[in-house]
């Protein structure tokens, strides 16, 4: 899934300052060329009066070079917008006070063009700093109406007025501005935030309906496929892509789907739409209600609604059995202590002794089923430590051997020479799971009349990946059987509870890992148990704790 970070205001905000720094360097160089077009203009139009035409030449012409060298550099000053604003302002009211005393009777059209420059500015400056040049230019204005009118006038009200209506203007127009400026990126900022947010949601929302379990089209009233995700593709027998006619593709579908929109009722019967592919039950819906222009199909897999069903009816056989075997354990423990209790009666004859001795067999084996089936229903969450596989397999040989007599049997270790092998997994659940693994296998891997060999072999497979094998030299498992040997309550033994391997697998996936049967090759079995690999578990952890 790929996805776009949100966009931040400053980064919404430089796009907009890069659009108003630009509008202003270009209108400062128009306006420069105004000022250029009014100090040569012919002298026989005798408009406008130039009192100092060199001086207002100079000017002009030193101004438009300074604008032309500003624009030219309009995109390397971004990085300093501020400052290249304050340094163009004070430029502009310098040029605009001189421009006036040159050319007095155009005073008042130079001081509107300096209310758009200092408005400008104020779009990107702080509101201290653009109220800062509006009081300079308004301190030019009054400056010019004391100190630049030609001598043989003076300053009267009316020039005055004009000066602090100016100021006036520049004051309002600068705060005006600004705060209109900082609306304008607040809201930019925000509608770039939506935009993003609304681009991600989109992408989440394609990516959970395409990895969705149920199938799902969207048919426009042509009968024609628009939209369709990875699961009604596969359902569909994974057609090709030009392939969109839903009629050639699915004709009971599209026989269903015409027969809901003219009558409104649905077939709910279980229909296969291609070869090899599981039954569907399919559901319609319209995107708008009273429109038939466009349908959404759901195609429901029934095997996965049979899994569904097979999980929660394992789920409430595992808590009906837990409480039932919580029932049978009182009652079983004073049997088997009444047997014990007859096993010391001194006036027992051998029938009676033997009849004893099958009691408490039977006790013990009943016993183990209701332990099995306690384990299966409370267990314990994993807690998973680094091991080093070789040494934790030669521990665990040497503690089996010390507590159970093998006899003529044989029960050793075949260690890697290599690198040692650092696998995570919980110490305790791994021990059950190998115990289990080396109890089946002395118990059912030999061949009659002989002693079992069983060895436990630890490796890393491709990638690093650390293995623990459990190999007997028995009869091995035929196909059929060990199809099966991992479901809950299988056995081939008249006294097997059919839950240790089931149990063993169930632990192996609480610690991340994989238990399989292997057949080897010339007779034996082999059960290899994929464990996680230390480094790959340090990565998530670090991962996890990044994120």
């Amino acid at each position: 899934m790929s996805s776009s970070l949100p966009l931040s205001a400053p980064r919404a905000s430089a796009a907009t300052t890069r659009h108003e720094l630009t509008f202003l360097n270009v209108f400062r160089l128009v306006q420069s060329l105004v000022y250029l077009a009014l100090a040569y203009s012919p002298s026989a139009l005798g408009w406008p009066a130039l009192g100092m035409p060199g001086f207002a030449r100079s000017v002009t012409s030193v101004y438009l070079v300074c604008a032309l060298v500003l624009l030219l550099f309009n995109r390397r000053s971004m990085a300093h917008a501020v400052m290249a604003v304050a340094v163009g302002l004070v430029l502009d009211i310098a040029a605009a006070v001189l421009a006036i005393t040159a050319m007095h009777e155009e005073r008042i059209g130079i001081a509107m063009m300096l209310a758009v420059n200092l408005s400008a500015g104020a779009l990107v400056l702080p509101l201290r700093l653009s109220s800062f040049f509006a009081a300079l230019a308004t301190l030019g204005m009054l400056g010019h109406t004391f100190f630049g009118i030609p001598a043989n006038s003076s300053p009267g009200d009316r020039d005055l007025l004009e000066a602090a209506l100016f100021g006036l203007a520049y004051f309002a127009s600068t705060t005006l501005c600004h705060v209109l400026g900082r609306q304008l990126r607040a809201t930019e900022a925000l509608a770039e935030q939506r935009s993003t947010d609304l681009a991600n949601l989109s992408q989440v929302n394609e990516l959970i309906i395409r990895r969705m379990k149920t199938g799902v089209l969207l048919v426009d009233d042509a009968n024609r496929i628009h939209q369709i995700n990875e699961s009604a593709w596969m359902l569909l027998g994974n057609p090709g892509a030009d392939e969109r006619d839903l009629g050639q593709l699915a004709p009971e579908l599209s026989r269903r789907l015409y027969h809901w929109m003219t009558s409104g009722k649905l077939d709910e019967t279980a229909t296969q739409l291609a070869d090899g592919v599981p039954e569907v039950v399919p559901r319609f819906t319209r995107l708008a209600p009273n429109d038939d222009s466009h349908v959404l199909i759901f195609l429901d897999d029934t095997s996965l609604l049979s899994r569904r069903a097979e999980e929660l009816t394992l789920t409430s056989l595992g808590r009906l059995s837990a409480s039932i075997a919580h029932e049978i354990r009182n009652p079983l423990a004073a049997i088997r202590y009444s047997a014990q209790l007859l096993a010391e009666s001194k006036s027992m004859d051998s029938t009676d002794q033997r009849m004893v001795e099958i009691i408490n067999n039977h006790c013990i084996r009943l016993n183990e089923i209701i332990e099995n089936i306690l384990q299966l229903s409370r267990r314990e969450r994993s807690r998973p430590e680094t091991l080093d596989l070789g040494n934790w397999a030669q521990d665990f040989v040497a503690e089996y051997c010390e507590g159970n007599d093998l006899g003529a049997d044989s029960l050793r270790v075949i260690a890697s020479s290599g690198a040692p092998v650092a696998a995570v997994a919980d110490p305790q659940q791994l021990q059950q799971v190998v115990w289990n693994l080396v109890q089946n296998a002395l118990r059912y891997g030999r061949l009659p009349g002989e002693p079992a060999r069983v060895m436990v072999v630890t490796r890393q497979g491709e990638h690093g990946v650390p293995i623990l094998e459990v190999i007997d030299r028995g009869p091995g498992i035929v196909p059929k059987v060990a199809a099966q040997i991992f479901e809950p309550f299988y056995t081939t033994h008249e006294y097997g509870t059919g839950l240790g391997l089931y149990l063993a697998r169930q632990m192996a996936e609480a610690n991340q890992a994989a238990l399989e049967y292997v057949r080897v090759a010339g007779g034996g079995s082999c059960f290899r148990l994929i464990l996680t690999p230390a480094h790959r578990s340090k990565a998530i952890s670090e991962d996890a704790a990044t994120s």
